[in-house]
């Protein structure tokens, strides 16, 4: 188990993202860390890095560049910063929690597969630091409200690190696309599914040759109870555990039995 922290202040923080080292969310998040109270560390990517999901850059070198104080830029995915944070920047003194975000979109259902968000926590939990995912739900037309991760995040951090959690389990947290004040609570839900997780665009050049774009508007089934899908549609804080070990114990036992 990863052993609760009744008291932030003074905890050594990694923050982390997969938009880069000059993303609006990543600011909110660097303030809410030092809102915690604790010891700030950003280990970012030099830019965007969305959908890579769990990769690390292993066929060229990767490159540091320190922008400020404890902030640095990494030219590669967020798990190669995570690695890198732990492993050489921060030197002996290990953080004592990850943040990673906040992501300018929601990582639910499946998003959860593709996100360098999520991974990045990930990759936090494998080196053993406690590591938590945070992304704001948007519509893609308005701004994204980053007051309603302001106002929550902290309070959800707080609680969430004062329980503690296994050492093989991430926490990912969405926040719902409303204003603050009309936020119904907190919900632990689990991960759903969604109705279209990956869409996929035909579309003609002035060539006549065809392309594809993979992503787009999905349909979101939100009448799972229990999901992280249904919360955010009820305008809650998804707070949703995920297990980095992705053994599925009964189908294990199955084969078992069935291959003697």
């Amino acid at each position: 188990m990863f052993e609760p922290i009744r008291d932030l202040a003074g905890a050594r923080i990694l923050v982390t993202n997969d938009d880069g080292i000059d993303a609006p969310g990543l600011k909110v998040l660097e303030r809410v860390a030092k809102d915690l109270g604790g010891d700030v560390w950003v280990v970012a990517p030099e830019s965007e890095q969305s959908s890579v999901a769990h990769s690390l850059t292993v066929r060229r070198p990767l490159r540091i560049r320190q922008v400020s104080r404890r902030r640095f830029a990494i030219d590669g995915t967020p798990s190669d910063c995570v690695l890198l944070a732990i492993r050489q920047i921060m030197g002996a003194s290990r953080p004592q929690l990850l943040l990673s975000g906040v992501n300018p979109g929601s990582n639910m259902g499946e998003d959860v597969t593709y996100s360098g968000t999520v991974a990045a926590a990930m990759e936090g939990t494998l080196l053993g630091v406690p590591s938590i995912a945070l992304s704001q739900e948007s519509n893609r037309k308005d701004a994204v409200r980053w007051s309603t991760v302001e106002h929550w995040a902290e309070r959800v951090i707080r609680a969430v690190v004062a329980v503690g959690w296994p050492k093989n389990v991430l926490i990912n947290v969405n926040f719902p696309n409303r204003p603050h004040g009309l936020v119904q609570g907190i919900q632990v839900a689990r991960q759903g599914k969604r109705l279209d997780p990956d869409p996929l665009t035909e579309r003609v050049d002035p060539r006549g040759q065809t392309y594809y774009w993979i992503g787009g508007q999905r349909g979101d089934d939100a009448g799972q109870p229990g999901t992280d899908l249904e919360a955010i549609a009820q305008g809650k804080v998804a707070v949703t555990p995920l297990c980095v070990d992705f053994t599925d114990r009964t189908a294990m036992d199955r084969l078992a039995e069935a291959l003697g």
